[in-house]
């Protein structure tokens, strides 16, 4: 079974099983029990061996094995799971596996599934026998190591775990390590605006020549959009100036206030990272309709209602070449301009001068047909399905 390591979507970041009110699946047809899949031994060589147990001892992880030990971007790995039943475990429960960034501890990803696609979830396992369960996915390009946390889930919650050393407290047990490859993030210099531009979504400003004009790329994994989005940046001591060139057939819009979640539809977006602690952040978006949204971040995703209380006092204006809202005809391209108050940003260091570097990255959201096929791009590549993955942002440097 071929398991996507990327989120569903493009802003969930916290896929799989939470710890309570979680509602269960329904049990796989065919009634539990029914195929099960058993070996009386386990191997004797673990990539992670663990020991780690649910239930007061009524299920011991045995471990995992990773093939290959060290995989290489895009190459298929398969993991084998190993477990064992010791007394009853009434069910069903589900099997979790959550893809953590080894050094922030931050989700990034899930390769949630049924074990032995189905047939055999915890509580239908004969007892004393060994259950082994094989998935594969595929390695991303990840900036990095990854641990992969695993568990079991019902709707009453995560099943218990006994070994807390083996666990993250949340009701995770730790599982094997994947070691990425250490991937050198992109780099964006803005260079210092003789006067700043007009916002009015035209770029026709000479100033804007001087900034370095940056194509976007697919988020996943840096391949080819389908429609080309470029990005300049700009700065003076007061202001950083954002312009983005969207090609765009079937230029659209439903959201028209304020802070409406233009992030489910057709926006660009630039994510601010001043002090590059990778926690405090901001996050600024602008619509075809000129509508904004921005946020304050005081660690990743933390509370958006608390994170929506802030307002950037941006200003920012919308050219379309083409008919707004109109799908009966072909439009060209939309551009749009943001002038952001760099004193309204989070943990701003102090004014920015020539030398400073701040971590960023730049998005966008393109239905190619309305609200389906949604294509993410960004400057620096992801390979995860989430916008707020902190690590992979970019360099701002500025000139």
């Amino acid at each position: 079974m071929l398991v996507a390591l990327a989120l569903a979507g493009c802003r969930d970041e916290q896929a799989g099983p939470k710890p309570k009110g979680a509602r269960a699946p329904a049990p796989a047809q065919g009634g539990a029990g029914q195929g099960v899949r058993t070996l009386d031994a386990a191997p004797t060589a673990f990539t992670h061996p663990s020991g780690a147990t649910w239930a007061g001892g009524a299920v011991t992880y045995l471990g995992s094995i990773l093939e290959p030990a060290k995989p290489t971007p895009g190459q298929s790995v398969t993991l084998r799971h190993y477990f064992r039943a010791d007394a009853p475990v009434q069910g069903p429960w589900r099997f979790f596996l959550h893809v953590m960034d080894e050094s922030t501890r931050q989700q990034v990803g899930n390769l949630d599934h049924e074990l032995q696609n189905g047939a055999a979830p915890l509580g239908s396992w004969p007892q004393g026998k060994i259950i082994e369960d094989v998935h594969s996915f595929q390695m991303p390009n990840f900036q990095g190591a990854l641990r992969l946390y695993l568990g079991f889930w019902s709707d009453r919650g995560r099943l218990p775990i006994d070994t807390a050393a083996l666990s993250d407290g949340d009701g995770r047990v730790l599982g094997p390590k994947i070691e990425g490859p250490q991937v050198a993030l992109p780099e964006y210099a803005t260079v210092h605006a003789s006067k700043p531009p007009v916002i009015d979504g035209k770029l026709d400003d000479a100033v804007w020549l001087s900034a370095k004009e940056q194509p976007l790329t697919r988020s996943f994994d840096g391949s080819p959009v389908t429609r080309k989005t470029t990005f300049r940046i700009l700065w003076d001591e007061t202001n950083l100036y954002v312009a983005f060139r969207s090609e765009d057939p079937d230029v659209w819009g439903t959201l028209l206030k304020k802070d409406d979640p233009i992030y489910n539809e057709e926006c660009v977006e630039v994510f601010l990272d001043a002090d590059g602690d990778g926690r405090t952040y901001n996050e600024l978006q602008v619509s075809p309709h000129n509508v904004n949204f921005d946020a304050s971040f005081v660690a990743r995703r933390s509370d958006l209602a608390e994170a929506m209380k802030w307002e950037s006092g941006m200003k920012t204006a919308v050219f379309i070449k083409g008919t707004l809202d109109d799908d009966s005809d072909t439009d060209e391209y939309w551009t749009a301009e943001m002038q952001i108050p760099i004193a309204s940003l989070n943990s701003v260091p102090h004014p920015p001068q020539k030398g400073d570097r701040w971590r960023f990255n730049a998005y966008r959201l393109e239905h190619i047909a309305r609200r389906t096929n949604v294509e993410g791009q960004s400057f620096s590549p992801l390979f995860v399905g989430d916008f707020h993955a902190l690590p992979r942002f970019g360099w701002l440097v500025f000139q």
